[in-house]
């Protein structure tokens, strides 16, 4: 168990990458290794400033590529350490081939990943094609609606890691969240510590008591069975996910889940999202609450494990609900998060719901209020 303290968060102005970057000096891995690229270079150039500065005891490693960071981090990972990244966009698309023997070998890195726009065109500026496709990597993933979120969810990302066994990204939107400003609430170092507690692998590389292999070759013998159990993992993260928040909620005061529910139990009308956005679908419902339409929101917050049953059993009561994806499918294909909850409704025989589709907001063109009310407006006509 972990011992609950009471803190007193102290209220600063800080952008979504300042946060990050505060969030990792006050975990102190022993390792973060990282290659800097746009908009997440603020993460860890903020961090290896802190290690210039005898601020953080943590070895920082400036490698040659985002490929060279995630295979670093893998190594200090299998060593024992306490290890993390960042990165965004084609930096996450060049970890990708190191991204599933991190989560085949069980390695529980966290990295802080900022969300944007996969080339070409080039483009800086958000959109979640990144992560979208990395979403089968294995990897937990946790959306953040605003820096408070990014900064809280950093802090329960070590816990879930090391108790999953499962590396996990956390992000913020591109710009929106990475460069904006916004007043958060940051805790003291010693409850923060407290709280994400001593690491302690269960087995390591350098343990000379207990040598064993790690990363061999698996063929038809025992392939089959060791990636049942890397997704027999990722489901049960869910449990753990939740343990963890409530242990956060406990110690901090502020409460996660899954998903957040926005009005949505007596809702007629929903929208499900992902991200920044879910602030913008929040206001245009209070002002359409106020003239007794019945709107609501679901705005995931962990994608992988994706909550599907549990989705699906709170919104088996809405007429109508869009899913908005803030990635595209060049494939032919249907956009991720509406299929992902598409299946989950159908897996649940729940047929109830219409669901519709929006893909927006790519390479980070604006979404407002008024493509929101205009979203609703449609769902009303379902």
């Amino acid at each position: 168990m972990i011992k609950t303290v009471c803190s007193k968060g102290k209220l600063v102005a800080k952008t979504g990458n300042e946060v990050m970057a505060e969030a990792m000096r006050q975990i102190e891995p022993d390792v973060v290794a990282a290659y800097p690229i746009t908009p997440a270079t603020e993460i860890v150039q903020i961090f290896s400033q802190f290690v210039a500065d005898g601020i953080v005891k943590s070895e920082y490693v400036a490698v040659e590529s985002e490929h060279s960071a995630m295979s670093e981090t893998m190594g200090a990972s299998a060593a024992g350490a306490r290890a993390m990244t960042g990165t965004s966009s084609q930096g996450l698309s060049l970890m990708w081939e190191m991204l599933y023997i991190a989560s085949g070998l069980r390695l529980p890195i966290v990295m802080a990943e900022v969300n944007r726009a996969i080339s070409a065109p080039i483009n800086i500026h958000g959109d979640q094609s990144d992560t979208m496709g990395a979403r089968d990597a294995g990897w937990i993933q946790i959306y953040s609606e605003n820096s408070q979120e990014a900064y809280d969810n950093m802090i329960q990302a070590i816990r879930i890691a090391e108790k999953a066994k499962l590396p996990t990204l956390v992000t913020t939107d591109g710009f929106i969240i990475s460069h904006c400003m916004e007043v958060v609430e940051t805790y003291p170092d010693a409850d923060v510590k407290v709280f994400i507690g001593k690491y302690e692998p269960e087995r390591y590389l350098l343990d000379i008591k207990r040598p064993y292999t790690l990363g061999s070759i698996d063929l038809q013998d025992y392939c089959f069975e060791h990636r049942y159990q890397l997704a027999q993992a990722m489901r049960d993260a869910k449990d753990i996910v939740l343990d963890v928040a409530k242990d956060f909620e406990k110690t901090f005061g502020r409460k996660y889940g899954l998903y957040e529910k926005y009005m949505l139990d007596d809702a007629e009308i929903a929208i499900a999202v992902i991200g920044s956005t879910a602030g913008t679908v929040k206001v245009v419902i209070n002002e359409l609450r106020e003239k007794g339409i019945k709107a609501g929101l679901l705005k995931i917050r962990v994608y992988r494990p994706f909550p599907a049953e549990e989705i699906a059993k709170d919104l088996a009561h809405v007429k109508a609900v869009a899913v908005m994806d803030r990635a595209d499918s060049c494939s032919g294909a249907f956009a991720p998060v509406y299929s992902d909850i598409a299946a989950s409704l159908y897996a649940s025989g729940i047929i109830s719901p219409k669901v519709v589709n929006y893909v927006y907001g790519l390479g980070g063109r604006e979404i407002n209020t008024e493509h929101i009310a205009g979203i609703y407006e449609t769902l009303c006509k379902k």
